[in-house]
């Protein structure tokens, strides 16, 4: 590698911390996911064709408990289940906002968690990778993902470099199109199509 001893030390702990972030960043996706999923613009209609089919798995699973006992149960028994079942929809779709509200707060939380494992990784990017790319620049974001072997994600190095061109110490060539709300296996393959055109100019060297 291109780095004194307490430079490596820096790297290291940053490609540490780069995992921490991509699995945070996953769970943040994921929820953000199960949220659109169950409380999105359609979620109604989600929720009733759930509804809709335990109906039947409970119908199914009574006519099969029916059958093994010899046919005791009654009428009366699958209409008391079905308006229980229907009461316990009801009430699920009462608190409906109530669930949602939670399902942001874990959302909320995991972002913080994210943009400080992204910002932990930034310090520590100062003090190891920035130096290095300010001197070689201008150098695409490909070439930086193979002058450091593949160890850090493409998604990751192109994050922590926006980050640079923000604090206006890198210039990039042409504007990226926004891909971070994607999941990161996604993010990174976008990006592999398109890295060696992503060009960092530098205005310290």
């Amino acid at each position: 590698m291109f780095f004194d001893d307490t430079r490596a030390e820096f790297y290291q702990q940053l490609k540490r911390r780069e995992r921490y972030w991509w699995r945070s960043r996953q769970r943040l996706i994921k929820l953000k996911e199960r949220h659109m999923f169950w409380f999105g613009e359609n979620s109604f209609m989600m929720w009733v064709l759930w509804q809709l089919v335990g109906y039947v798995l409970i119908a199914i699973v009574m006519m099969l408990i029916n059958r093994w006992i010899q046919g005791s149960v009654n009428l009366w028994s699958y209409a008391v289940v079905f308006v229980v079942q229907t009461l316990l929809f009801l009430a699920l779709l009462l608190y409906k906002s109530r669930f949602a509200a939670t399902m942001q707060d874990r959302i909320d939380s995991a972002a913080v968690v994210s943009e400080e494992a992204l910002q932990e990784m930034y310090i520590l990017a100062a003090d190891s990778l920035f130096p290095d790319i300010h001197a070689h620049a201008p150098i695409s974001l490909q070439g930086i993902y193979e002058r450091y072997h593949g160890e850090l994600h493409l998604i990751s190095l192109q994050q922590l470099l926006q980050k640079e061109v923000e604090a206006g110490r890198l210039l990039l060539a042409q504007q990226q199109a926004d891909i971070y709300a994607l999941p990161l296996e996604l993010a990174n393959d976008d990006l592999a199509a398109s890295a060696s055109k992503i060009v960092y100019k530098s205005i310290l060297s």
